[in-house]
């Protein structure tokens, strides 16, 4: 592809967006949970599992602990046997156990509704407070988890490997009212079509729009 204006790219990016939004009007955050506390719990465990453990782990939790004072309370190997079957579930159930003392201390128990914030807590990264003031406060983000990486740099909207500056690059294309469902869809359309090792290029909607970048083994 030749070189695109900036301009021209988010053109692009926003044609992209559209094409997968009618493909995939469905798509939502696959975690389950009820109110602005469970999200954070289910996002802090979902890192390096998928999204169905996940949701098998938390109904339990989340019937036992109630509050972040709920939370700070319990010991870390109460936490760690709730969690076992969570990947690196021993420094989960710390950070867990660490963030909610920090709402508790610092924020009176709720939730605090800003990413900054939020990114403060321990075992919260940037991406899981993109996550969760998009989807709790309504707060435009665009976090870039392993499919958002991959995809924008196959539809070549960036170069770079590092989700901070993807994040910015892809930020930089959208207005902030697309953020949220372009994170979205694009983690939807990495599971369901542009898959890491064989994407599936010959149904992917956005094909005409895509320059393949990096990618070898399609059908």
């Amino acid at each position: 592809m030749p070189r695109e204006s900036k301009e021209a790219k988010g053109r692009r990016a926003g044609l992209i967006v559209d094409a997968l939004e009618k493909e995939m009007p469905e798509a939502k955050i696959a975690l389950e949970y009820q109110d602005e506390l469970q999200l954070l719990v289910s996002v802090m465990l979902s890192a390096q599992t998928t999204d169905a453990l996940v949701n098998q782990v938390t109904p339990a939790l989340f019937a036992k602990y109630r509050s972040a004072g709920d939370y700070a309370r319990a010991s870390v190997p109460q936490l760690e046997k709730m969690i076992r079957r969570i990947g690196l579930f021993r420094t989960k159930a710390k950070n867990l156990r660490a963030a909610m003392r920090k709402i508790v201390s610092e924020h009176g128990g709720k939730l605090p509704r800003t990413r900054e914030e939020l990114y403060e807590l321990p075992g919260v990264g940037w991406k899981t407070s993109g996550v969760v003031v998009n989807h709790a406060f309504g707060t435009p983000a665009l976090p870039v988890d392993t499919h958002v990486g991959r995809l924008s740099r196959r539809l070549g909207l960036t170069r770079s490997e590092d989700p901070d500056e993807v994040e910015a690059e892809l930020s930089a294309l959208l207005p902030p009212e697309r953020w949220g469902r372009a994170h979205q869809l694009l983690i939807w359309h990495g599971r369901r079509t542009c898959i890491a090792r064989q994407p599936h290029c010959s149904r992917c909607v956005v094909k005409t729009l895509c320059p393949k970048v990096a990618v070898t083994g399609s059908d």
